[in-house]
C-alpha cells in the first residue's frame, strides 16, 4: 500500500469514518474511498454492500476482479439505563462485538455487581455523553422509562446521527414522549427514527427476550438495506 494512502486511511480510521481500499488483482493498482466518494464510484453497489456487512471480498465487475477491503468503525452501544433488561442487552451486544457502556445516574442501579465487566457511567446523561463521542456507528438504547433521564438523551443521540435510536415504552408512553421531544426542538424527521415501542415485536415479554428483541432490531438496522425516506 503506497504511503499516501495508508496515510488517508489512517486519518479516516481514527476519525471513525468508515473507508475502503480497493484493489485491482491483475494490475494491483489501489484506490482509497472514503465514505463521502463511494457513491460517485463504478463499484459503489458492491461498497456499500460489504460495508453493510462489515466483510472484505473478491468481487468481479466491469470484467475485472476486484478486491474490497473494508474498514468500518467498530459500532459502539450507549445504553440508558442500568435496568434488567441491561443486563442482558449489554453481555449479549458485547458478545456481537459492539463496544458498550451504560449511563445511569442511580447509582444504586448502576453498580459493578449488577455490571461485571461492563463499564459504567453513574452520572446524568448531559455529563456522560459528551465524552463518550457517540456517532453514527452508535446504537443508541433508552431503557430508564423516566423523561428526565431518557429525553435528553434521546435528543443527544440524534443530534449526533446515530444509526439506531429505540426507547422503551409503549405506543401511549412514546407518543408522549415525542410531544415533550418536539416541544423541545426534534423534528419530526428526527422523531421518526426514534424505534418505539423499542425491539422487533416477536411477542418479547422477559428482560432477557426484550433484550433479544432489541439486539435483533439494532442487528437489522445495521446489516440490511435501508428505505429511502419518503
Amino acid at each position: 500500500m503506497k504511503l499516501e494512502i495508508l496515510q488517508a486511511l489512517n486519518a479516516e480510521r481514527a476519525a471513525r469514518r468508515p473507508a475502503v481500499v480497493i484493489t485491482e488483482l491483475a494490475s494491483g493498482a489501489q484506490r482509497l474511498l472514503k465514505a463521502d466518494q463511494i457513491d460517485g464510484d463504478p463499484l459503489a453497489a458492491e461498497v456499500h454492500k460489504l460495508l453493510r456487512m462489515g466483510k472484505s471480498a473478491t468481487i468481479e465487475a466491469e470484467g475485472r476482479k476486484w478486491f474490497i477491503h473494508v474498514h468500518a468503525p467498530t459500532a459502539k452501544m450507549v445504553i440508558i439505563g442500568a435496568v434488567h433488561i441491561s443486563q442482558v442487552l449489554a453481555p449479549l451486544a458485547r458478545t456481537l462485538g459492539y463496544d458498550v457502556t451504560i449511563v445511569d445516574p442511580r447509582t444504586a442501579f448502576a453498580s459493578a455487581e449488577r455490571f461485571p465487566e461492563v463499564p459504567l457511567i453513574a452520572d446524568w446523561p448531559d455529563v456522560a455523553l459528551p465524552p463518550l463521542q457517540v456517532d453514527r456507528y452508535t446504537a443508541f438504547v433508552a431503557l430508564t422509562h423516566d423523561p428526565k433521564i431518557d429525553d435528553g438523551a434521546l435528543l443527544h443521540a440524534l443530534a449526533q446521527n446515530c444509526f439506531y435510536i429505540g426507547a422503551l415504552g409503549s405506543k401511549k408512553t412514546h407518543a408522549k414522549r415525542l410531544d415533550r421531544l418536539s416541544a423541545q426542538g426534534a423534528s419530526a424527521a428526527d422523531l421518526a427514527k426514534i424505534h418505539a415501542p423499542i425491539g422487533l415485536a416477536i411477542g418479547a415479554v422477559s428482560p432477557a427476550e426484550i433484550a433479544v428483541s432489541i439486539m435483533a432490531e439494532i442487528t437489522a438496522q445495521l446489516r440490511l438495506p435501508q428505505p429511502l425516506p419518503s
